[in-house]
C-alpha cells in the first residue's frame, strides 16, 4: 500500500532527468502524490514561479504547502521524511555518502553537459570531443563503481541509492543520443560494469514506469530542442 503523502505534489517535465529522480526516489519509498506537468518555455504557472521564484525551474517538490527545489536536495529530504518506509536512499555511513554525492555532483557539473552537447553542437569536431569527454567520464564512474561497490547489483549495494537515481535519471536521454548519433555510450565492450548495472537498473519497476521511452525523447528533441538550440 502507497503511504500517504500528506499532500505531496511534484511540478515537473516528463522528459526532465531532475524531474525522474524524484519520481524514482518517491516511488521507492511508496509516496503517493499528485504530478502536475508544467510548461517551461512559455506560461510558466504562477504555482511554479510561487514554489521556486529564485530559478523558476522544475523540479519541485510540494510537501504540506512547503516548496522543496533541486533535485538533488529533493531526493536527500525525501530519503529523510520516509525514512522508516521502503529501503534507504542515501547511505548511512558519513563517507560513503560523501562519495555518493561527489559523483553525483560530477554526473551534473561534468559528464551529462559533455554528453548532451554530442546532439547539440553543429562542427563535427566539436561533437568528437563531446564524445571523448562522456566516454572519459563513464570510464571514471566504471572505475568508481569497480572499487568502491565492490560486486552489488547497485551504486547503492543491494539496493537502488542516492548515486544510481542520479545518474540513472539520465538513461531515457543516454538512449535518445545513441540513437540520434548512431553511437553506442553505455558499451558493454567498454564498460560492462556499467552496462549491467543499467540494466538492472532500467528493470525496476519505478524505473520503467518514469524513464521515457527512447522514440519519445528522439521526437521532442526533433521538434522541439533541435530548432530551439539551433536558432
Amino acid at each position: 500500500m502507497a503511504v500517504s503523502g500528506d499532500e505531496v505534489k511534484l511540478l515537473g517535465t516528463w522528459a526532465s532527468p531532475y524531474a525522474i529522480r524524484v519520481k524514482i526516489a518517491l516511488g521507492l519509498k511508496g509516496v503517493s502524490y499528485e504530478y502536475l506537468e508544467q510548461q517551461l518555455r512559455e506560461n510558466k504557472s504562477e504555482l511554479l514561479l510561487k514554489s521556486n521564484p529564485v530559478y523558476k525551474k522544475v523540479p519541485v517538490l510540494i510537501h504540506k504547502d512547503q516548496p522543496i527545489c533541486e533535485s538533488a536536495i529533493i531526493v536527500q529530504y525525501i530519503d529523510e521524511v520516509w525514512a522508516g518506509v521502503g529501503p534507504a536512499i542515501l547511505p548511512s555511513d558519513p563517507y560513503e555518502r560523501a562519495i555518493a554525492r561527489f559523483w553525483a555532483v560530477y554526473i551534473d557539473d561534468k559528464w551529462f553537459p559533455a554528453t548532451i552537447k554530442i546532439i547539440k553542437v553543429k562542427d563535427e569536431k566539436e561533437k568528437a570531443e563531446a564524445i571523448e569527454q562522456s566516454f572519459a567520464g563513464l570510464s571514471l564512474l566504471e572505475e568508481a563503481y569497480k572499487k568502491s561497490f565492490k560486486g552489488k547489483p547497485f551504486f547503492g549495494g543491494d539496493n537502488i541509492g542516492y548515486l544510481d537515481i542520479a545518474f540513472g535519471s539520465f538513461l531515457g536521454w543516454v538512449r535518445a543520443i545513441e540513437k540520434i548519433s548512431d553511437i553506442k555510450l553505455i558499451d558493454e565492450a567498454k564498460f560492462p560494469l556499467l552496462a549491467k548495472w543499467a540494466e538492472r537498473f532500467g528493470s525496476v519497476t519505478t524505473v520503467k514506469e518514469n524513464i521515457p521511452k527512447t522514440d519519445k525523447v528522439v521526437e521532442y528533441y526533433s521538434k522541439v530542442l533541435k530548432a530551439l538550440w539551433n536558432a
